[in-house]
């Protein structure tokens, strides 16, 4: 399966599970979200119903629809497979379902805790239980602060079964002249 490029068919890459959750930082969701369509990254997205309580909190994104016309809606309708967090038989709960691996942005603590043991009460935490089992990447976007002892066990479990837990903490060594 490809896409053609002049002359030429450039394989798809396989897709990035990206889900979106409740903590605070949903403008980083709406930005990654809009630079992987960009960059032409096929992406199975999953909002849970605290994401999108967020969206609408801390964006003008107040429904998938928006965030749909946000992110391009030629991009979206072409990069972007949405699922129900609720349907835990959909594709990014299967091991079988080939993808690139997953990032949830902005990733609650409370979904940090649920993943670091493995509850796979949703299709978010599910897809992220098989990002690790399958030994695929898992990147999870932390914002909470301050952290408990607890939040930080949990991190501390997550990295030693291989996810990557990065804190949403942009640096200001290049002297950024905007927010964005």
């Amino acid at each position: 399966v490809g896409h053609e490029r002049g002359a030429v068919t450039v394989p798809t890459p396989r897709p990035i599970v990206f889900a979106i959750t409740g903590a605070s930082g949903a403008p980083y969701a709406v930005r990654l979200l809009d630079r992987l369509v960009a960059a032409r990254r096929p992406v199975q997205l999953i909002v849970s119903s605290h994401g999108l309580r967020l969206l609408r909190t801390e964006t003008a994104v107040a429904t998938l629809d928006a965030l749909r016309t946000a992110v391009g809606a030629r991009g979206w309708d072409r990069y972007v497979t949405l699922y129900d967090d609720g349907d835990r038989g959909a594709a990014p709960a299967s091991g079988s379902a080939l993808n690139a691996g997953m990032v949830i942005c902005p990733c609650s603590m409370g979904t940090l805790s649920a993943v670091s043991v493995g509850a796979s009460r949703s299709l978010v935490e599910r897809a992220a239980d098989v990002a690790l089992k399958e030994r695929r990447p898992l990147v999870l976007v932390t914002r909470e602060t301050p952290l408990s002892a607890i939040h930080l066990e949990n991190m501390l479990r997550l990295t030693r079964a291989g996810a990557v837990v990065m804190p949403a903490a942009p640096g200001f060594y290049h002297r950024p002249q905007r927010i964005e």
